[in-house]
């Protein structure tokens, strides 16, 4: 019965403290969703004219998903850390103000030439973004909303993306291509500009030590308090069975699951002809189901069953999915497996959830930056088999007809993660947290 109450308490009530960074988070996400649907297009045309299939694409996706990966692994935990430090605000600031130049360049001309520096912009902007936007949000979130309830509120935060990707998808769908890219930039910009003026502060920044007299002395300081940091935050989680574990499963999820997403576009067009109004139904389709099960169902299970078995359902969702694309017979099997989306997209707040119960008040950001950059371990070594396979089962040189093998192979990759989930015990908190929480009264005990 009290859980019962516990979940009829959290409403809309308890979301108005994060009013203005879901509001402008909610117009970034539909911007840079719009844009997914028509940029298969746009850089196949470019690339590779009147070809359906384009391995270049496909090959410059994996090679930009592994540079990403590469420095992801020092900058998102980076980020996490300097957010714990000098704040929030101005670290979302950064992280969503990329994203505005490398689509300026296809609004200007989508040549080849364009394309080419569409995708090195747009690697800078994924370095400094991708994941680390959510991260920052989280971390937030975390600032603002009783422990209790902080499970509700992350279903919510990533309910409303999947919102804005529903809205995205359904501009992108409707709108002529020639417009999809100024609609996008006018959207970007009106982010940072909203925050900036909106958006309140929710830690104290670090006092700063009198300035050296030397630039050199500075810049040692820095990367040596940098280097302490990243160690600490490595120790938070390493010393943590909770979080040690989840970390597994974060990274076999995101070895999988990044691989599928990098090439699943590019898949469908060959193997099916699937176009900018195809593409923006499967993705409007899941993120309708998205916004049902991460606002209502999370929280309305949570409190029931806790987030690991969530995780575990989400998880045997996510290789159903991979199933039926990789063995898509019919042009219609891939709505059928986008229909799993609606419960696998309820891995990314139930891992949120245990990572912010396995950690302090204090150590959030550099938690959940730590098993970010963990992630993005995984997101960069996912291409380099996930391209090669892909390009060579979509070409006549396959070594037998099975066009989705590589998407198949990625499955197992999330076997793997759901074993790991099912080992989690989510009851348990590090030495380091405990003592923590006897500094930090506004943690509620479970």
């Amino acid at each position: 019965m009290t859980k019962i109450m516990e979940w009829k308490n959290f409403g809309l009530w308890e979301l108005k403290p994060l009013l203005h960074l879901l509001l402008p988070l909610c117009v970034h996400w539909i911007a840079e969703e719009m844009t997914v649907s028509v940029l298969v297009d746009v850089t196949t045309n470019a690339l590779c004219p009147g070809q359906s299939t384009c391995s270049e694409a496909i090959y410059i996706n994996g090679l930009q998903q592994t540079i990403v990966g590469v420095f992801k692994m020092v900058v998102l935990p980076l980020l996490g850390q300097l957010a714990d430090e000098y704040g929030r605000k101005p670290l979302l600031l950064l992280t969503v103000s990329t994203t505005i130049f490398p689509f300026a360049l296809l609004a200007i001309n989508q040549s080849k030439e364009f394309v080419y520096a569409y995708y090195v912009l747009r690697t800078i902007s994924y370095i400094i973004s991708q994941g680390s936007i959510f991260c920052i949000a989280v971390a937030y979130a975390a600032d603002v909303v009783n422990d209790s309830k902080r499970a509700a509120a992350f279903s919510w935060i990533t309910g409303f993306f999947s919102a804005s990707h529903v809205l995205g998808n359904f501009l992108a769908r409707f709108l002529p291509e020639k417009y999809i890219f100024l609609v996008s930039i006018v959207l970007l910009i009106f982010c940072p500009a909203y925050m900036q003026f909106f958006l309140v502060e929710t830690v104290k920044p670090a006092p700063r030590s009198d300035q050296e007299s030397y630039c050199l002395t500075r810049v040692v300081k820095v990367i040596d308090k940098r280097y302490k940091s990243m160690r600490d935050a490595g120790l938070i989680v390493f010393s943590s069975p909770t979080l040690r574990g989840i970390s597994f499963v974060s990274f076999f999820y995101e070895l999988g699951m990044s691989g599928i997403s990098a090439v699943l576009l590019y898949y469908l067009k060959a193997v099916f002809g699937f176009n900018k109004n195809q593409f923006s139904e499967i993705l409007m389709m899941v993120g309708v189901g998205s916004i049902f099960s991460q606002i209502l169902v999370l929280p309305l299970l949570n409190p029931f069953v806790g987030e690991k078995v969530i995780l575990c359902m989400a998880l045997l969702a996510s290789i159903a999915y991979a199933l039926f694309y990789g063995l898509a017979w019919a042009s219609w099997v891939p709505y059928l497996s986008a229909s799993f989306g609606v419960i696998y997209v309820l891995v990314k707040p139930s891992t949120y959830a245990i990572i912010s119960r396995a950690s302090s008040l204090n150590n959030q950001g550099k938690a959940q930056g730590f098993i970010a950059g963990v992630q993005s371990i995984a997101s960069l070594l996912s291409p380099l088999a996930m391209s090669p396979l892909t390009s060579w089962y979509l070409s006549s040189d396959a070594p037998f007809n099975c066009k989705g093998f590589s998407i198949v192979a990625s499955s197992v990759c999330m076997m793997i993660s759901l074993c790991f989930a099912c080992l989690l015990n989510t009851e348990e908190r590090s030495n380091n947290d405990k003592e923590e929480d006897v500094e930090t009264p506004l943690l509620s005990e479970r």
